[in-house]
C-alpha cells in the first residue's frame, strides 16, 4: 500500500473507543445464559470426541468425519443457523498422509444471527480445531491412539458449550456470532487457511476472531492456571483488554502470559485470519503440559469446573463485543502488530 494512502486510511478511522465502550453487561439475561455453561455437559461431549472410537481424529479420517457430524448435531440442537446455505459443512477434499486418494474434510459452521437491523451483518467468529494427530502403531506400549482431549477437544467442546448457552438468550446479541470448528490445524492450519481463502462471511464485516486452544488442563509445566486464561498477542489489539475486563466481571483472569503470549501467537488458527487483517487471537489455559501431543492426553485429565468458569469469562467477552457499536482495532503502537494492521489497512483501502 502507498504510505500516503495508509495515512489517509488511518486518518479516516473513527476515534479509538473508550473503555466505557467495552463495559461488560451482566444483565439477568446474560447471567442466565452464562449459568448454562456446565462442567457435566463439557465432560459428556469431550468423553465422546476424545474417545478411542474416533481414533485420534486425524485429517482426513473416519473419526474426523464422525466428529464433524457430532458437532453439527450440537449446533443444530442449539438452534444455530447452518453456516453454508442449508448445510453446517464447508467441505473440500484432502489427501491423507501417505495416500493419493482425496477424501472430504469440512469446517463445521453455525450462526447465532444478531438482532440489530444493521449490526447483524457484522460478525464475530469463535473457533477451535477439532482434529488431532490420529494413531501411531509404532509408539511404545498398548495405547496407540493420540486422543487429543485437551488439544483441542477442549476448545471444540468449549465452542459447542458457548453456542448452546448463548442461543438461550431472550434478547440476541446485536452482532452475529459465528461458531466454527476447523479441520487440519495439526497439518498446518489447513482448515482456517481454507476458510480465509473462501470466507463464508465477508472479511470486511468480520470484526473479531477468538480461537480456543487447550483450555481444559490446568497442569501447565510453567505454572498452573486456575480461574484464568491467557490470550496470545494480548496487546496486539483491543481484544486483550476487552476480554480481561469481561473476565474480571465473573472472577476469571484473562491476561498476557509473560513468556508464551507473543511466542504462541502464530501457533494456532487465529494466525490465518490475523494475516488477513482481522483482529484474531487465541485463548489458552495450558500451553505446555504433560501428555502434550502424547497418547496420554485423555478426557479424564481435564478440569471441567475450571473450563466452565473460564468459558463464562469468554462468553461475556463475546457478548461485550457483539453488543458494542464499536469495533476492536489493531494496536498501532505495538510493532509486533504492524503486519496485521497493514493487512487490515489494505482490506479497507478503496479498490
Amino acid at each position: 500500500m502507498n504510505p500516503l494512502l495508509a495515512l489517509l486510511v488511518l486518518a479516516a478511522l473513527p476515534p479509538k473507543p473508550t473503555t466505557q465502550s467495552w463495559k461488560p453487561d451482566l444483565s439477568a439475561d446474560h447471567r442466565a445464559a452464562l449459568e448454562r455453561i456446565s462442567p457435566d455437559s463439557l465432560k459428556g461431549n469431550l468423553s465422546f470426541l476424545a474417545s478411542d472410537a474416533l481414533e485420534g481424529r486425524a485429517t482426513p479420517s473416519p473419526g474426523l468425519t464422525i466428529a464433524a457430524e457430532f458437532i453439527a448435531a450440537q449446533f443444530r440442537k442449539a438452534g444455530l443457523e447452518p453456516g453454508v446455505g442449508s448445510s453446517y459443512f464447508q467441505t473440500t477434499t484432502l489427501k491423507a498422509r501417505g495416500s493419493d486418494e482425496e477424501k472430504p474434510v469440512s469446517n463445521v459452521i453455525g450462526v447465532l444471527r444478531g438482532s440489530d437491523p444493521k449490526l447483524k451483518d457484522s460478525y464475530i467468529i469463535v473457533t477451535a480445531h477439532y482434529d488431532h494427530i490420529g494413531m501411531n502403531p509404532n509408539v511404545p506400549g498398548d495405547d496407540k491412539i493420540f486422543n487429543g482431549a485437551n488439544d483441542d477437544g477442549s476448545g471444540t467442546v468449549g465452542v459447542i458449550e458457548l453456542a448452546q448457552a448463548l442461543s438461550t438468550l431472550k434478547v440476541r446479541p446485536k452482532r452475529s456470532i459465528v461458531f466454527m470448528t476447523f479441520f487440519g490445524e495439526e497439518r498446518g492450519l489447513l482448515g482456517s487457511r481454507y476458510y480465509g481463502k473462501n470466507p463464508i462471511f465477508p472479511l470486511n464485516q468480520t470484526i473479531a476472531h477468538i480461537n480456543l486452544e487447550q483450555i481444559g488442563r490446568t497442569d501447565d509445566r510453567e505454572g498452573p492456571r486456575v480461574s484464568g486464561a491467557s490470550m496470545t498477542g494480548f496487546d496486539f489489539s483491543d481484544l486483550g483488554p476487552i476480554f480481561a475486563t469481561a473476565g474480571k466481571a465473573v472472577g476469571v483472569e484473562i491476561s498476557k502470559h509473560p513468556k508464551n503470549s507473543d511466542a504462541f501467537f502464530g501457533r494456532s488458527d487465529n494466525q490465518a485470519l490475523a494475516d488477513l487483517g482481522v483482529p484474531a487471537h487465541t485463548l489458552c489455559v495450558a500451553y505446555v503440559y504433560p501428555d502434550y501431543h502424547g497418547v496420554g492426553d485423555h478426557w479424564e485429565k481435564v478440569d471441567y469446573p475450571n473450563t466452565a468458569k473460564v468459558l463464562k469469562g469468554i462468553a461475556l467477552g463475546l457478548l461485550t463485543l457483539a453488543d458494542s457499536k464499536d469495533e476492536p482495532r489493531w494496536n498501532a503502537q505495538n510493532e509486533k502488530a504492524a503486519r496485521y494492521l497493514k493487512a487490515w489497512q489494505e482490506r479497507q483501502a478503496p479498490k
